[in-house]
């Protein structure tokens, strides 16, 4: 072997030996929220590691998402208690989703953001009722998106536990396209979450669930387990979130239509303002 064969393999060796880490890679569900979310996460990891991090945001449903983290497409998304529970783990509401998921899969459930995005049963904001019991005994034109249709914790909880009454078979489109049906009086109640930004509109209500058909939904980080560093950073975005700053952080995109990325950034800087 020449002399300049050696001198490059060399120099490929230590290449290879100085990237100890591939690149994080953070995935997201295809809602506003979780797009949100995925790119905060992105940011934040990419200010405290100072390391390239690969967005997959947009990925499709609960269960691609999980693929994707199962199948070391993706490192990290943030995920649904409730979801969790009911499609990940087919696991009762008492389970341990950390010790689960550590059980299971090998990855790390992190503690809560902070964020509690419960289904929420919306209607027109001049409807008389209050909650999900009044509601209950009138006849409604629903809308829903394919998750809360097929879910034990969504269209089969509220019939379960509310008898609710519907003017034929519920509407089923995208979760974007649900408030745009309300407003056009193409359907009369719509199964929507508790932080969407347009419910900061005023022109709307949310029946209050009275007989808890729907379990919470706090969100956590789920994320692979093999880097300390990476995790500690996540850790940091615990407890950092409200409903009102996610349903404010959903309508800056969804209503005044402004780029993920700047109100990513906006909530980072505003949030960790003492330690930048």
């Amino acid at each position: 072997m020449d002399r300049t064969k050696i001198v490059a393999g060399l120099i490929l060796l230590l290449v290879s030996c100085g990237s100890k880490h591939h690149t994080i890679r953070v995935g997201s569900k295809n809602f506003t929220e979780q797009v949100i979310l995925g790119e905060i996460i992105a940011q934040h990891l990419e200010n405290r590691l100072h390391e390239r991090v690969a967005r997959s945001l947009n990925l499709g449903g609960t269960m691609l998402a999980q693929q994707a983290l199962i199948n070391r497409e993706i490192d990290m998304y943030p995920e649904y208690s409730g979801t969790a529970l009911a499609m990940v783990l087919k696991a009762p509401p008492n389970a341990d989703l950390p010790a689960e998921y550590a059980r299971r899969f090998h990855l790390a459930w992190l503690p809560p953001l902070g964020i509690d995005n419960t289904f929420a049963m919306v209607v027109r904001g001049n409807a008389s009722f209050k909650t999900l019991s009044e509601a209950a005994g009138t006849p409604w034109t629903l809308g829903v998106g394919y998750e809360f249709e097929r879910r034990a914790d969504g269209l089969a909880a509220l019939k379960s536990v509310y008898g609710m009454q519907f003017k034929g078979s519920p509407k089923t489109m995208d979760l974007g396209l649900l408030y745009k049906a309300i407003e056009l009086g193409q359907v009369d109640m719509i199964a929507a979450n508790a932080t969407d930004g347009m419910l900061a509109k005023g022109d709307l209500k949310v029946l209050e669930d009275d007989r808890h058909a729907f379990p919470p939904y706090e969100v956590s980080i789920v994320a692979r387990e093999e880097r300390p560093e990476v995790l500690a950073a996540l850790a940091e975005l615990s407890g950092k979130f409200t409903n009102a700053k996610m349903q404010e952080l959903n309508y800056l995109v969804d209503v005044e239509h402004r780029g993920v990325a700047g109100v990513a950034e906006g909530f980072l800087k505003s949030t960790f303002t003492q330690r930048r």
